[in-house]
């Protein structure tokens, strides 16, 4: 068993919670509304994978950030164009301040806190919950958005947690390492698990998007 095996198994409890506390599609909101809210989380990560790219020393690493970068920007232009077909002002969105979670995410300094973090974890669950949000657009009928999420986000997504699975190998092959990595991932979910449920008491709905 790798490093990277062992820490989603040592995760995967707390990361079961977050994506299961949106399975069960409690809750009723305007497609409109949870579209805004990826928007808002495609934009902040791949602000987030950019910032770390210049200050990353190793060059796979790098490249993988911005490559994550890159795709998290496409995936807003996607939302974005679904949302002007909706009729909401994309124009006019300005994203809001950084939330807990991208707060911590951007106090981070090592290379293997941020794989751990970013690649990592950030799209486990991004992955996990949009797999709930993509029934929740079936069940109401959103076809379209549907088409978006499982033909070039998901994939995309997953393709971000391969690389990060073995960049987690890669790197953290020490006990200081992967004590960080641990810690990291830990403190990830804890955040993104309170964030989470303080949006779905705001949004009126479990089942949103991740980025």
């Amino acid at each position: 068993m790798t490093f990277a095996d062992e820490l989603a198994a040592r995760s995967h409890d707390r990361l079961t919670a977050i994506i299961d506390a949106g399975r069960s599609s409690t809750g009723t909101a305007d497609a409109k509304a949870l579209l805004q809210v990826a928007l808002v989380n495609e934009i902040s990560v791949s602000e987030l994978a950019a910032s770390w790219v210049g200050s990353t020393a190793e060059l796979d690493v790098k490249l993988a950030f911005a490559r994550q970068a890159g795709d998290e920007a496409g995936h807003f232009q996607l939302v974005a164009e679904r949302l002007r077909a909706l009729g909401f002002d994309v124009d006019g969105f300005v994203p809001p301040a950084a939330n807990p979670l991208f707060q911590f995410l951007a106090t981070l300094e090592t290379t293997v806190e941020r794989i751990a973090a970013g690649l990592f974890t950030l799209e486990s669950i991004a992955y996990g919950v949009n797999e709930n949000f993509i029934a929740y657009c079936r069940a109401h009928g959103d076809d379209e958005t549907v088409r978006i999420y499982e033909t070039i986000i998901q994939p995309e997504e997953r393709e971000h947690q391969a690389i990060g699975r073995a960049l987690v190998d890669k790197y953290a092959t020490t006990p200081e390492g992967r004590s960080r990595a641990t810690a990291t991932v830990e403190r990830v979910l804890e955040i993104a698990h309170t964030s989470r449920a303080a949006a779905a008491t705001r949004l009126g709905v479990t089942c949103f998007p991740g980025c």
